[in-house]
């Protein structure tokens, strides 16, 4: 028997008033002499296409173990996943398996089974994961939670080929081609050059969709890499306050030479303004997964056809594309805690993460770094190649790179739910000068290492 039902906002909100061990089921897969019972809640994919696929093979891994699995889908949206967490953790209660984004898996450690058991089978099969990945998943050598590709995204600049080619002679598909090699326009692809980019597509009646709102998780994480590429860092590995700099002053300055270049309306951006004016026609280039692409292959065609994907700007500090992944972890107070493992172990296998990229549409980029070169990257289109190199290659010389990472993790995770880098930048553009800014900043990081 199958049932397709979500969490809602409601019923995350009853739960976090206690009700936090009733399921809603999205797969009920059973045998006859089921082993045993296994619950899990994993991210709701903004690709419904995924949902069924990962839904099936999870099908055939329960009948083949003799086990009994629920699967609820919560969406991101209205912090549903936030207050599932939440709920979950207080009433010591729930799923078996819950999903964790970012930092989350670092703020419930203390309540999370360690899965080294898991991660060191894994690392020795497919070799490393990205410092990124390393960074939110380990607390003193031990792994919090599974790195999963569901979900996992980067935030890769997304630009319209003819755009950028009509306003300034550039032509990123072969910055960039589908294939592994190093070209002179790569090399050139620097943050000065996204400037003088970003103001001749100005000129020629098109914005770099670059939102500077305070509260975005977008602007968070474009924002938040460009610090990060220039070693604007807010707080070191030690946890003292540095965001009065050099690099910070320098970073300020670029977000104000940039602005003018940028929608109107910046400072108001959320996290769909980006993508909206993308699809829209309005903007040459912004930073996002693919879902603007997939977006506009549904409502604006010749958009999509014109799209193409591509690395960040290299500063001083590399080549730094923000990533955001997802982490499945396993809660101390499992009922199934063998099955549960068995279960990670299992989606994380080369075949499976490659069954399920093809209905996510590329979308999710798998925790290790062997993995760049799934097939669905070089496949997919319109057009040919727009995503091959959306995941990290090793020909791009960049990493994938963590907001607030600088500092030790539990104060970047406060750097990030904080909205600190963003919070600095709409200073600026609303006219703040540098000092004032600072100053302002090093206050908030006192406050939030107290």
């Amino acid at each position: 028997m199958t049932r397709v039902r979500r969490i809602t906002r409601r019923r995350a909100l009853r739960a976090a008033a206690g009700a936090v061990g009733a399921t809603l089921p999205l797969v009920h897969v059973q045998s006859a002499s089921a082993a045993g019972k296994l619950t899990m809640g994993v991210w709701d994919h903004w690709v419904p296409a995924a949902n069924p696929v990962l839904k099936g093979l999870i099908g055939e891994w329960a009948a083949k173990n003799k086990v009994e699995v629920t699967i609820d889908l919560i969406a991101s949206a209205g912090n549903k996943m936030i207050l599932t967490q939440a709920a979950e953790a207080q009433a010591r209660s729930g799923h078996d398996i819950l999903a964790f984004d970012q930092w989350a898996s670092h703020q419930y450690g203390d309540k999370l089974v360690p899965v080294n058991d898991i991660m060191d089978p894994l690392l020795k099969q497919y070799g490393p994961v990205s410092k990124a990945v390393e960074y939110l998943g380990t607390s003193d050598g031990k792994w919090l939670g599974v790195p999963v590709a569901w979900g996992s995204a980067p935030l890769p600049p997304c630009a319209r080929i003819s755009m950028l080619k009509n306003a300034t002679g550039e032509d990123v598909t072969e910055w960039y081609p589908a294939k592994d090699v190093k070209t002179k326009g790569a090399a050139e692809w620097t943050y000065e050059k996204q400037l003088k980019m970003a103001e001749q597509c100005h000129k020629a009646g098109h914005v770099f969709g670059f939102g500077c709102g305070a509260n975005s998780t977008d602007a968070n994480q474009t924002w938040g890499a460009t610090f990060g590429a220039f070693g604007a860092h807010l707080v070191d590995a030690k946890g003292n306050v540095t965001v009065d700099s050099d690099p910070v002053r320098e970073v300020l300055d670029y977000v104000k030479r940039l602005v003018p270049y940028l929608p109107r309306e910046t400072i108001a951006y959320d996290d769909a303004s980006n993508n909206k004016a993308y699809v829209a026609g309005s903007a040459a280039m912004i930073w996002n997964p693919p879902s603007a692409w997939a977006v506009a292959k549904r409502d604006a065609p010749a958009i999509a056809a014109d799209t193409w994907h591509f690395p960040n700007p290299r500063g001083k500090m590399g080549r730094l594309i923000p990533h955001r992944p997802y982490f499945w972890g396993i809660w101390q107070w499992a009922q199934n805690k063998p099955a549960a493992k068995d279960l990670m172990a299992f989606v994380s296998q080369r075949d499976i993460v490659t069954k399920l990229s093809v209905p996510a549409a590329g979308y999710d980029i798998p925790p290790f770094l062997s993995m760049a070169d799934l097939p669905v990257w070089g496949d997919i289109e319109p057009p040919k190649g727009t995503l091959y190199n959306y995941p990290l290659r090793p020909h791009h010389d960049g990493e994938y790179y963590i907001v607030g990472s600088s500092a030790p993790p539990d104060i970047g995770v406060q750097i990030w739910s904080h909205y600190m880098i963003p919070g600095m930048v709409a200073r600026t553009v609303s006219g703040h000068t540098a000092k004032k800014v600072i100053d302002w900043a090093k206050a908030e990081l006192e406050g939030l290492r107290r």
